[in-house]
């Protein structure tokens, strides 16, 4: 049996979330993807919309570590873009797809893949009151202790955003 997509939900989150950088909660109204391989699941992706139906966002892409480096994430990232830029999602819609990746090694691939394209690079946290806020809720709601207060969102991660352009995008 070779690789394969499947859609499901976040039944297999837990599976990946220990090798994902961040710890939030599930994505709202997401569309979660695993690839597997001979059955093996290597692969999530979590799809959400944006508001209007006008776009895709791709995040919680993990590849569990003993495939990280072959190829298989972006090969799957790709796939499941393409499935929803053709209107392979559960809206029927057509729809391109931003996503953002803050490891340095999956933005250089992303950037010499022709079907992607760069649209966003912030190289340090960026204040972030309203988010903060939200955040400060989130943490009293589960009676975690305050944050220190710095307004960047619980990161000073550098995060680079790409839009996936499709099979066939002219060499740019």
């Amino acid at each position: 049996m070779g690789p394969r997509i499947q859609q499901t939900d976040w039944r297999y989150w837990p599976l990946f979330e220990p090798y994902h950088y961040l710890k939030l909660p599930h994505m709202i109204a997401a569309t979660c993807y695993v690839a597997t391989i001979d059955g093996a699941p290597v692969a999530h992706l979590a799809v959400s919309t944006r508001p209007g139906l006008v776009e895709a966002r791709a995040c919680r892409l993990v590849v569990m570590p003993e495939w990280q480096g072959a190829g298989v994430g972006l090969r799957f990232l790709n796939a499941v873009c393409e499935a929803w830029r053709r209107g392979k999602n559960r809206y029927r819609r057509p729809m391109p797809t931003l996503f953002h990746t803050s490891h340095p090694g999956l933005a250089a691939a992303l950037r010499r893949d022709p079907q992607w394209t760069q649209v966003s690079a912030c190289l340090c946290g960026s204040n972030k009151a309203r988010s903060a806020a939200s955040m400060r809720a989130s943490r009293q709601r589960r009676g975690a202790p305050p944050d220190s207060g710095s307004g960047f969102g619980g990161h000073f991660r550098a995060v680079q955003g790409f839009r996936y352009l499709g099979e066939g995008a002219p060499c740019g």
